[in-house]
């Protein structure tokens, strides 16, 4: 065994440990959260707060609820649609207005005035403008997913180094291949920031919509019939429905985090 195979293996066995080591202090933090909420609700401090023991039963319960999974693959389907046209929009436009400064001019003031708007405020536009509601969705998606995407891949062709785009341009390339060759792939790291960072987004779009449409499927209407009923077993389900929105959104996050880091590992290096 030679020492850089000792040395390698020791690296490992030290960052399996750190891993562990990090779950562990992970577990123990949401183990004292869960024993703190059981005791307040237990000793009655928080009359109206139930139990954790009785929401997690019910978040348990949700993931065998045929209603609950139907009304959760709507809000999905809406995600899993509208982030890649997000993505489809934004990147382009990024690029554009990161490689020629001045379409960027002529456009800040536009941008500066459409990215403060609170989607939500939208809600009601995009109702009258696209039905069915699953357009809304989307289209919503779309707007609010589309900033940070664009705002990363700006900032990111704005990143790259100018001798490697003069180095081509020396080489007789045209504008179209160095954004190709240099823009795009320097870019890269700080687009899939802006997609880790519209994905949360979406889901929170999804289900606003939802909750303000009231009718229409998916886990916003699913929120506003729990909450009718105004009893013990409203907060529950209001409760474990949110857990696991909280649930759906780190794995997303969470795996989208270790693609980042499997695609561009020279970026940490």
């Amino acid at each position: 065994m030679t020492a850089a195979t000792t040395l390698t293996r020791g690296g490992r066995s030290t960052l399996a440990r750190a891993r562990v080591g990090k779950l562990i202090r992970h577990a123990i933090g949401v183990a004292v959260f869960l024993l703190v909420w059981e005791l307040v609700s237990r000793t009655g401090l928080v009359e109206w707060l139930p139990p954790a023991s009785t929401c997690l039963a019910r978040v348990i319960s949700l993931a065998f609820d045929p209603e609950y999974l139907t009304d959760l693959s709507s809000t999905l389907l809406a995600a899993v649609i509208g982030l890649p046209l997000a993505i489809l929009v934004a990147v382009p436009v990024g690029l554009l207005l990161g490689t020629v400064p001045v379409v960027e001019e002529m456009t800040r003031a536009i941008v500066e005035f459409l990215r403060p708007i609170p989607s939500v405020a939208l809600i009601p536009l995009a109702l009258f403008l696209f039905q069915p509601d699953i357009n809304a969705k989307v289209a919503l998606i779309v707007y609010a997913a589309s900033w940070p995407i664009l705002i990363n891949t700006l900032y990111g062709v704005r990143d790259v180094d100018p001798l490697a785009a003069e180095t081509l341009r020396s080489f007789s390339f045209g504008s179209a291949a160095i954004v190709w060759r240099v823009s795009l792939p320097s870019a890269a790291p700080f687009i899939f920031t802006g997609v880790r960072l519209a994905a949360s987004i979406t889901l929170i779009l999804a289900i606003s919509v939802e909750y303000v449409v009231g009718g229409a499927g998916g886990i916003g209407a699913f929120l506003i019939q729990a909450s009718t009923a105004l009893d013990d077993q409203a907060m529950i389900d209001v409760i474990a429905v949110l857990v696991w929105s909280g649930i759906i959104g780190l794995i997303v996050n969470t795996l989208l985090l270790r693609a980042e880091r499997r695609l561009f590992k020279w970026r940490n290096a």
